[in-house]
């Protein structure tokens, strides 16, 4: 049986960390990993690229290739983005593709990948005006966002606890989503 393929792509937030982990558990659940960051994400993982590289069996991309490049990656079955950040889901939500992952993600929703987006903000983020906008933007595109009690609940700022960020809740909605490979 061939494994399901996951894009995992990590914004700049603390849970970041973690993201070895991630990938271990993914695979024991039958996923082909391919991980994405941010540039900031990369640059926080920077001492550890090799070995999540290592890892997953693919290179780490934080960059768009260039016009001509071939992929370096299988095709997605489903892809998750967590932690996405204040930023992350604001610029997917309005288009605005700055970033390798979140162009990826956007052109995601065109193509019909199944995606599953898990936000990493605090409470003061939270309540400016366009990040429900950008939820609601999002869920609308039939992306799962896990926000609220389903799954990410901001905590007030300096108070976050990156330990108790809901990773079982992502990987659990991307085998719920992923479609098998052919």
């Amino acid at each position: 049986m061939t494994s399901r393929v996951l894009y995992l792509f990590s914004s700049a937030a603390p849970p970041v960390f973690e993201v070895a982990k991630v990938i271990t558990d993914a695979q024991a659940r039958g996923f082909d990993v391919c991980l994405g960051l941010t540039p900031t994400a990369a640059d926080w993982l920077a001492g550890s690229l090799d070995g999540l590289e290592a890892l997953t069996g693919h290179p780490v991309r934080f960059a768009y290739k260039r016009p001509g490049e071939p992929d370096v990656w299988p095709k997605a079955d489903v892809i998750v983005f967590a932690p996405a950040t204040f930023n992350s889901i604001n610029s997917w939500a309005l288009g605005l593709t700055h970033d390798f992952v979140v162009g990826v993600v956007a052109e995601g929703i065109g193509k019909g990948i199944p995606t599953v987006a898990m936000p990493c903000v605090n409470a003061a983020y939270a309540q400016h005006p366009q990040f429900e906008q950008s939820i609601a933007t999002l869920r609308e595109a039939e992306v799962n966002v896990l926000y609220g009690e389903e799954g990410f609940v901001p905590n007030p700022p300096g108070q976050g606890r990156p330990d108790g960020y809901p990773w079982q809740v992502a990987l659990d909605a991307a085998e719920r989503a992923a479609r098998p490979s052919l």
